[in-house]
């Protein structure tokens, strides 16, 4: 058995202000169980708000943010949780509705409200900007606006261990205290294994691989997204948006929440 050190990011390089702000968004041995449907996931509860300037910002469930990035004929724009277009899709680049920290620490004092989570970083004809959640553009970047972020990086607890062939998640700590009396959290098994960065690390989602499909399990080897996706993206989307990437044919890439359900 070894230890598997690295894990791949599978993100791509667009221009080098979203490589900086999405670095900076950042930081038993059972049998497969299927999750129920109306379980409250923790790290996602953080969502369950209400914009009162926008009564069509609907929460039907409040682990989902109110606006979701969706794209249109090429372009992405915004879909309530009913999908519902509420922002048209007009953007190359969408991200979720969440604090940048390189504005919130901003040595211009003026733009540090644009980097709270009431807005969202988007990208058009090559220029970024934020936006509100009508859609209006209210901040351009410039380099010279952003600040040092000061986000303090925290391991996680589960890391993902290979035993031969197969991959499966043991506790971090237990691995480094004692390599001969480890037991794994879940016993190798899967194809692959990539711990989702998130908010809450004793409870982790992980991205699985069996039988050559993606789908998305907890520590406890539930089934939270049935193995039934050709990729899930490894990207930022459960830390941010409490949702997953996901797609059928490898090409076509749309949101799905912790409930399975399209978006």
């Amino acid at each position: 058995m070894r230890i598997l050190v690295s894990q791949k990011h599978a993100m791509k390089n667009f221009y080098k202000l979203f490589a900086v702000f999405l670095f900076s968004a950042a930081l038993s041995q059972s049998s497969r169980v299927v999750s129920k449907s109306d379980t409250q996931f923790p790290g996602t509860t953080q969502f369950a708000r209400v914009n009162p300037n926008r009564p069509d910002l609907i929460s039907l469930y409040g682990d989902v943010p109110l606006l979701i990035p969706k794209k249109q004929n090429g372009k992405v724009g915004y879909v309530n949780q009913k999908g519902q277009f509420i922002i048209p899709a007009e953007f190359y680049i969408a991200m979720f509705f969440s604090e940048d920290c390189n504005l919130l620490n901003s040595p211009n004092e003026k733009v540090r409200k644009y980097g709270t989570k009431e807005y969202a970083t988007v990208e058009k004809d090559q220029i970024t900007y934020r936006i509100d959640v009508f859609g209006k553009k209210v901040y351009r970047y410039k380099d010279s606006d952003l600040g040092k972020c000061k986000n303090i990086y925290v391991k996680q607890k589960y890391g993902v261990y290979k035993d031969k062939y197969l991959f499966g998640l043991g506790d971090n700590n237990l691995y480094k205290n004692s390599k001969v009396t480890f037991k794994f959290q879940i016993a190798p098994q899967y194809e692959m294994l990539y711990v989702l960065e998130g908010n809450d690390l004793e409870n982790p989602m992980v991205v699985a691989v069996a039988n050559n499909k993606f789908g998305v399990i907890n520590k406890d080897n539930k089934i939270i997204i049935p193995f039934e996706y050709e990729d899930i993206k490894l990207n930022y989307s459960w830390k941010l948006g409490g949702m997953f990437e996901v797609s059928k044919d490898g090409q076509n890439y749309y949101y799905v929440d912790v409930r399975n359900k399209k978006y």
